[in-house]
């Protein structure tokens, strides 16, 4: 989906994986993410949501977060967002104990009221941001040309 010249995001939702394997990376990718936009994505989405009625989004600054860092790396480097591998960060966070894994992927937005407007009015954005999640991790990086790059991991414990 393509919104607004080079802006676009996606939405991915996954509730079952059967494959048990014992997942890795390193914690520290998590340092990589803009947390000041993070924050302010966080709390935007959190404001969404108790306008909802449902309960706020508490951030992981640990597995989730790495794992997003490690997503937004892969799409600046594809110069694309995807959802490609979903299914391993989805098992990767099942592993620490996640019960459904959602996520929400952007590029070109320069604030965090821009990204979190734009997946508000995209149905399947919306859906992963109003779902039954409790915790969130976010991967949000520039490319060299000074692009913002999105991965917004949700999942339930």
């Amino acid at each position: 989906m393509v919104l607004m010249l080079s802006m676009a995001s996606c939405s991915k939702e996954e509730a079952v994986v059967t494959e048990e394997v014992n997942y890795s990376i390193d914690l520290n990718l998590a340092n990589e993410t803009d947390w000041a936009m993070a924050d302010e994505i966080l709390k935007l989405v959190n404001t969404h949501r108790e306008s909802m009625g449902l309960n706020r989004i508490h951030r992981d600054q640990t597995y989730a977060s790495a794992y997003a860092v490690d997503h937004t790396q892969y799409m600046i480097d594809q110069s694309e967002i995807s959802h490609d591998n979903f299914e391993v960060r989805s098992s990767a966070l099942k592993d620490q104990g996640a019960v459904v894994v959602g996520e929400n992927v952007a590029y070109g937005y320069d604030t965090a009221e821009k990204v979190v407007n734009a997946w508000l009015n995209s149905s399947g954005h919306r859906a992963t941001i109003e779902g039954h999640y409790t915790h969130s991790g976010f991967g949000i990086v520039k490319n060299a040309q000074g692009q913002y790059y999105f991965t917004q991991l949700f999942y339930k414990k």
